[in-house]
Order: C-alpha cells, then structure tokens, then sequence
C-alpha cells in the first residue's frame, strides 16, 4: 500500500486553498482535498507567527507526488516555503485506495 499518500499543505486563505486544491483535481493530481480551518502557530524569520490557515488534507500517490505535484504546490502557492509534507499511507479500505488511483492520471 506504499503507493498512496496523504499529503498536507496549509494555505493563507480558504480562497487560496480552493484555488490550489481546484488546480490540482483538475489536472488529476490529486483524487481528493479536505479543506480544514486551523490555527498555526510558528516561527519564520526568527519570530514567532500565530495565524489562521486552512489545512489542505491532499489525497495521492507517490508517483504523481514526486513527479509532479510537489512543484504544481510550489508554483500555486503565494508562501515562499509553503508546508508540503506527504505521509504513506500504510492501510486504508481496498476499494478507497483503487479510487485514489484509478483517478490520479495527469501524469
């Protein structure tokens, strides 16, 4: 099952997050994306940040991940070094799984 991945991503705004998640499943990189308000707190720059964001809970697989997503992230997000951490999936439901995949083609 290590060909799946939850990846996390936060986001500014839920405008920004809708804008990025909406790219991503449009060029099929991702299968889902749980948009969740949160608070974040931080350091950049030496201080201490405290700010709202919306956490992208990102659904995947490790090949669109490494060829593709992380960079599409990258060029979408308004942070110079936005969060983008993907964590395998190690079980899940069988038929969850195979959706995941059979939708992930924009490769």
């Amino acid at each position: 099952m290590g060909d799946y991945l939850v990846v996390l991503v936060t986001a500014s705004s839920e405008e920004q997050a809708r804008k990025i998640a909406g790219e991503l499943l449009a060029k099929k990189l991702i299968a889902c994306a749980n948009l969740v308000p949160v608070r974040s707190m931080f350091i950049w720059q030496d201080q201490v940040q405290d700010e709202a964001e919306v956490l992208m809970i990102l659904k995947t697989t490790t090949t669109a991940f490494k060829e593709k997503l992380e960079a599409e992230i990258k060029q979408l997000h308004s942070y110079e070094v936005p969060e983008i951490i993907g964590m395998p999936v190690v079980l899940g439901s069988a038929e969850y799984l195979k959706w995941i995949g059979d939708n992930i083609t924009g490769l």
